[in-house]
């Protein structure tokens, strides 16, 4: 059983949980906020105001917590909530300049400046030597950080609202301790392999030197897979700051990362609350000789009466 707090902010702390008749509770592993949606039925003292706090609980563990940004209200007896955690408040523009920088340091920086609650962060390392964002989405600017990270590093890194307080956490340190498949809580799936998006069996990075006037270009490539995929090559321009040796460790990396097929893995189950976007979880199912470990990308929980159902949407990493 859900208990569900609505806060307007003028003192009054209503628990709504009776009249909430469906609940949908979507995270993202990067780049969109966690969103929910509320159906519930109206009650002539219930006042709802953009911007008043939600607050979810399942027994002892928080599940959501965030703010209303829209209340839809229809000639039958339904109002309709939805709500975004913290992360909402970064899809605003700005521009930053950074030096030397780990991607934790641009988080505190600009969870900071917005005044926003931060929890447990942990330590990228990895720093980077410039980052120059013009009018750029605060949220952009942060996943920028990471990926420049995951790209350095092969280290993948979730950023998240963990009801109500920003959370940097390494993915290999979120892996859940139950299994879902064959038997454990899966009712449907749906799998698919892919080259069409984010396979690259050729990359190539250049670096102009304005010492010597002429531009440096550096390609890692698998002619097997060329040969096999046809040539998909991934271009970018690199920090002219960096040296030889970064820029062949960062073609290394990419050549990696980019070199393979992507396997998308959709999951209908019984829901479970200890599963969310950016953890990894063991997947067992028979019928397509699957027993590994896949990332979440997304993770939708439903609720409607007593039922809880999720949605995941897998990714092999």
């Amino acid at each position: 059983m859900l208990e569900i707090l609505l806060d307007n902010k003028d003192g009054n702390v209503l628990d709504i949980s009776e009249l909430v008749s469906s609940v949908t509770w979507k995270t993202v592993r990067i780049g969109r906020p966690g969103s929910l949606d509320l159906t519930l039925v109206k009650h002539k003292e219930l006042k709802i105001e953009p911007g008043a706090v939600i607050r979810i609980k399942s027994g002892q563990r928080g599940v959501f917590y965030g703010y209303v940004f829209t209340i839809e209200r229809s000639q039958d007896d339904d109002i309709k909530l939805v709500a975004y955690d913290q992360i909402r408040y970064l899809l605003s523009n700005d521009t930053y300049v950074f030096s030397n920088v780990t991607a934790t340091d641009v988080i505190k920086r600009i969870a900071g400046d917005l005044k926003l609650r931060v929890g447990s962060m942990e330590d990228t390392k990895h720093r980077i030597p410039s980052l120059v964002e013009d009018n750029q989405k605060m949220l952009d600017i942060i996943c920028k950080a990471l990926d420049l990270t995951l790209i350095s590093t092969g280290q993948i890194y979730v950023f998240y609202d963990d009801f109500g307080a920003l959370t940097l956490r390494n993915a290999r340190n979120m892996t859940v301790d139950i299994s879902v498949g064959d038997e454990s809580l899966m009712y449907g799936y749906d799998f698919k392999r892919s080259i069409d998006d984010d396979t690259y069996n050729r990359v190539k990075l250049v670096k102009d030197n304005k010492d010597t006037g002429k531009r440096e270009v550096y390609i890692a490539q698998d002619s097997k897979n060329i040969a096999k995929w046809g040539r998909l090559q991934l271009f970018k321009k690199v920090d002219e700051r960096l040296n030889e040796a970064q820029i062949k460790q960062m073609l290394d990396r990419l050549i990696q990362l980019k070199n393979r097929e992507t396997k998308t893995f959709k999951i209908d189950a019984i829901g479970d609350l200890r599963i969310r976007a950016g953890c990894y979880v063991p997947i067992f199912v028979e019928e397509l000789g699957i027993r590994q470990h896949f990332l979440v990308d997304e993770c939708t929980h439903k609720w409607e009466g007593s039922e809880h159902t999720m949605t995941l949407d897998l990714k092999v990493v």
